[in-house]
């Protein structure tokens, strides 16, 4: 007896990126490898239930959940609508995020988004303005925030120094040069980074220069131009290092959105109290 064929993957969402993060919403099917990305990963289920799983556990359905930086899942859509928002965690909302969710993945029950649901469902026919889709990828966001925003705030010199990151070409930046911008030695820029950030120096690089070819790649680039422009050797390595990262190939997941750049959505929307 022949085994079933695997689901066909598709994913053709509208994507609204930022430097930091992204919102797509589209439908999706396909069971997505394991992997582990430093991001917050919030999966909403807007027309039916989705499956999310830890690395080597069994697969949970749920109306969706949230998925905190540099853990091992997997995911499928199940061919439902599904609304996918990737947020920096060292952004205020991802850190608010990561105080309100100390489990890998913690699920989600529809109500807590339920008054987006209708927005998000017609946000691809809609196309919202850059002031609606802030407010509306906010709001989704601080929805399922508990508590006050965070009070501690990062150690200012780590603060410094991924600001310098983003602001800086990925392709030659070492640790000892970010070290020196800060006032450290390396060895303890090291350890106070992944300290503050939670993973090394090296691998947070590898992330910034990842999302950085997304970013190219959504401006229009190919991928070998968006593997050149953020500093990978060429499109193999770029192709590597995300399904590392996501689980898919860049072209599974990027090769059919249709993408439109927006300042980060966070900075203009009235603050949180």
């Amino acid at each position: 007896m022949t085994s079933a064929a695997p689901p066909t993957r598709f994913w053709k969402p509208l994507v609204y990126f930022w430097d930091g993060g992204w919102i797509g919403v589209g439908a999706g099917s396909g069971e997505v490898a394991p992997h582990a990305h430093h991001a917050v990963q919030i999966s909403l289920g807007l027309t039916a239930p989705v499956r999310l799983r830890h690395a080597d556990g069994d697969w949970m359905w749920a109306d969706g959940g949230v998925v905190l930086p540099d853990a091992p899942h997997g995911f499928d859509a199940s061919g439902a609508v599904v609304a996918m928002i990737f947020i920096d965690p060292e952004c205020r909302e991802g850190r608010w995020l990561r105080q309100s969710f100390r489990t890998g993945i913690a699920l989600l029950d529809a109500a807590l988004y339920a008054v987006h649901r209708e927005p998000l469902l017609a946000f691809a026919e809609r196309r919202p303005a850059i002031p609606e889709a802030a407010a509306l990828i906010t709001g989704v966001v601080r929805s399922l925030c508990e508590g006050p925003p965070p009070q501690r705030a990062m150690d200012d010199r780590i603060a410094r120094a991924l600001a310098f990151v983003r602001a800086s070409d990925a392709r030659g930046l070492a640790l000892e040069r970010v070290a020196r911008e800060v006032f450290l030695s390396p060895s303890r820029f090291a350890h106070l980074f992944t300290e503050e950030v939670g993973l090394p120096f090296r691998r947070y690089l590898l992330w910034r220069k990842l999302t950085r070819a997304i970013d190219e790649f959504g401006r229009g680039a190919t991928l070998s131009g968006a593997a050149h422009a953020a500093g990978f050797s060429d499109s193999a390595h770029l192709t590597r290092t995300f399904y590392q990262m996501f689980g898919i190939p860049p072209s599974l997941m990027m090769g059919s959105a249709e993408f439109y750049e927006i300042p980060a959505p966070f900075d203009l929307a009235p603050p949180a109290e």
